[in-house]
C-alpha cells in the first residue's frame, strides 16, 4: 500500500490562541517520538481529515514539513474532536523508526457468521474491539481478523491466545481475555412487557364501559 502523504507547517501560535487557527480551517498538531524533539505544527483541516480517513490509527503517513527535505514517517496517536459537532481540535502524531518496534492499538475485525446466532435466544458479545500489538512499523496490520464461524453454542468464546498472527507481531493483551463470545439474550424484560400488554388489554374494556354515559331516567 502506498504511503499516505500529508503536508504540515511549523506553528508559532500556542495555547488558547489556536482557536484563531481553527477559524481559518487550520488544525494544530504535535509530532513526538522516541528520541524525537516534540514539534508544534499545523495542517490544513481538509487535508488532515483526508489523511485521517485513509490512515486510521495503523497506517503510516509521510508527513512533509515545509523546511525539511525528507518527510517524517508517523502514525496517528490521538485525535481530539469537539464532542458536539465532531470538528477536529487537535491531532498527535508519533514519529516511528522503521527498524524500531512500536506498540499501538489495532482494531479487531470479525469475519464469518456464527451458527449460534441462528437462534434468537443467542447474541454475539464483542468484548475487545482493539488489541495492543508490538511490531516493526512496516508490519503494522490494518486490522486483526477473527473468524467467528466456529461459534456454534452458547458460552463458546475466542480468547486472545486463540488468535494467530505472524511471528514478528506480538499481542500484548492477557492471553486469557475474551475477544468475542456467544451469550444468552436477556428475556426477562420481554416477558414483563408481554404481561403488561395483556393486563392493559383486560383493563381497557372495563375502563371504556365505565366511561360511557348512563341513560337518563324517564
Amino acid at each position: 500500500m502506498d504511503r499516505i502523504e500529508l503536508e504540515a507547517a511549523n506553528r508559532g501560535i500556542l495555547g488558547k490562541k489556536v482557536k484563531h487557527l481553527r477559524r481559518q480551517g487550520i488544525t494544530p498538531v504535535h509530532v513526538f517520538g522516541h528520541g524525537v524533539k516534540s514539534l508544534a505544527l499545523q495542517c490544513d483541516n481538509r487535508e488532515l481529515e483526508r489523511a485521517l480517513g485513509q490512515a486510521g490509527h495503523t497506517a503510516l503517513i509521510s508527513l512533509k514539513l515545509d523546511k525539511e527535505k525528507r518527510p517524517r514517517t508517523v502514525v496517528v496517536r490521538e485525535v481530539d474532536r469537539d464532542w458536539r459537532r465532531g470538528e477536529l481540535l487537535h491531532v498527535d502524531f508519533y514519529q516511528v523508526r522503521m527498524g524500531e518496534k512500536i506498540r499501538l492499538e489495532v482494531p479487531v475485525v470479525l469475519l464469518g457468521e456464527a451458527p449460534a446466532l441462528r437462534s434468537k435466544a443467542n447474541m454475539l458479545e464483542h468484548e475487545l474491539e482493539t488489541l495492543t500489538v508490538e511490531c516493526l512499523p512496516g508490519k503494522i496490520p490494518a486490522g486483526i481478523e477473527v473468524d467467528i464461524s466456529g461459534l456454534a453454542e452458547p458460552d463458546q468464546a475466542i480468547r486472545v491466545k486463540d488468535i494467530g498472527l505472524e511471528e514478528d507481531i506480538v499481542v500484548l493483551n492477557d492471553p486469557e481475555l475474551v475477544v468475542v463470545k456467544i451469550g444468552w439474550r436477556p428475556v426477562e424484560k420481554v416477558e414483563e412487557e408481554v404481561v403488561e400488554v395483556a393486563e392493559e388489554a383486560v383493563e381497557a374494556p372495563t375502563e371504556a364501559a365505565a366511561g360511557k354515559e348512563q341513560p337518563e331516567e324517564t
